[in-house]
């Protein structure tokens, strides 16, 4: 039951998902949206420019009828002719034409967008498929475009029998105006029966363009293990990639215990820190930390630093400051010059007394100079 369970898509698509979906041409698309857009573009554009645009298409066909006797019997005049007209008859058409491009390109972008990928270009052979279209068309999916197409059968037959009844008296008033001007008013009325027919459909895009937002994301849904197998490919085997922080770290472990022996001196905080230090005057500018840490590590480092016979000096405030304030292999900071110089000496006159015998050096302060900023209490 747990196994059945974890393989239904209930997770959101990932962007990596939605990413390969678009590159296969798979993007959310509304075709009544974008029939909407391109129909309410051509019938407003048919309503503003459609009056200068008849009439001139009828001045060029007047044009094209008045043929002088000399032209009648000249073939080239003729097809010369023909050729103007063609191109008079473009130049009057080209708005129009140009409106309804504008439309068929805006169109998508207001859902889903362009999409000209190599995979979503190329020919599938899967659309051949005649079980996937039998499935497309008694699926859910042919039965949302047949409720659709049934609705969109009643809001037009609706909307036309209204505009019909509207546009009567203005119809029956063409039969008593001379040819030309009911030519142009039958034009007018039948830009704005298109305008209203378009508007309608506005109302079927409103409902259909989120349900293929939606239905566009439900089959884009991803199981629990889809998921995690893709942060595998992305951001790499959790597990193994802790495995590896955990190797790192015991390297780097390991070769900062072996640097604690070369280490002049360890300063501690009894019960916390514990910084080894080391100082060569002909190679460095001044001391470095060459191993740290803190609870068990600390403890580690005073154990070795012990074996080794390195001095451990307890001073727990510059061993914190150390700590928060320099890196691994790192010089300390200026700040810390005056305190770190007062340890040393310490420590060279305890290894001198130690060989050479004498009076025992007078024990370091617990207190140092340490600036306010590099301060950690």
């Amino acid at each position: 039951m747990a196994d059945s369970s974890a393989q239904e898509r209930t997770e959101q698509p990932t962007p990596k998902r939605q990413e390969e979906a678009r590159k296969k041409g798979q993007v959310p698309r509304s075709r009544e949206l974008s029939t909407t857009v391109l129909l309410l573009s051509s019938a407003l554009g048919l309503v503003l420019i459609g009056e200068p645009l008849l009439q001139g298409l009828a001045d060029l066909m007047r044009q094209g009828l008045q043929l002088e006797r000399a032209q009648i019997f000249e073939p080239k005049a003729a097809i010369l002719q023909f050729q103007q007209g063609v191109g008079e008859a473009v130049k009057i058409i080209t708005p129009f034409l140009a409106l309804t491009l504008i439309a068929a390109l805006a169109a998508p972008l207001l859902m889903g967008g362009w999409s000209f990928s190599a995979q979503s270009l190329g020919f599938k052979w899967e659309k051949l498929n005649p079980a996937k279209g039998m499935k497309r068309i008694f699926g859910p999916q042919g039965g949302m475009e047949l409720l659709k197409a049934l609705i969109k059968f009643l809001l037009l037959s609706g909307v036309g029998c209204l505009l019909f009844w509207l546009f009567s008296p203005d119809l029956i008033a063409l039969g008593r105006q001379p040819f030309v001007p009911a030519v142009f008013q039958l034009a007018h009325l039948m830009g704005w029966s298109l305008v209203g027919l378009s508007a309608s459909l506005a109302l079927i895009a409103v409902i259909d363009a989120p349900f293929q937002g939606w239905n566009h994301t439900r089959q884009l849904k991803m199981t629990r293990q889809e998921v995690k197998e893709e942060h595998k490919e992305t951001d790499g085997n959790p597990e193994l990639k802790g495995r590896i922080r955990r190797v790192q770290r015991e390297i780097a472990s390991r070769r900062m215990m072996a640097a604690v022996p070369q280490a002049d001196v360890v300063v501690v905080n009894p019960t916390h820190y514990a910084v080894a230090l080391n100082y060569e005057q002909d190679k460095q500018g001044a001391p470095r930390v060459v191993a740290k840490g803190v609870d068990q590590v600390a403890i580690k480092i005073r154990t070795v630093a012990a074996g080794n016979n390195v001095p451990v000096l307890s001073a727990p405030a510059l061993s914190r400051a150390i700590y928060h304030s320099t890196k691994l292999d790192q010089e300390i900071p200026a700040g810390l010059y005056r305190a770190v110089a007062q340890v040393l000496a310490y420590v060279l006159q305890l290894r001198q007394y130690q060989r050479r015998g004498g009076p025992r050096p007078q024990p370091i302060p617990n207190e140092f100079p340490i600036p306010e900023d590099l301060r950690r209490d």
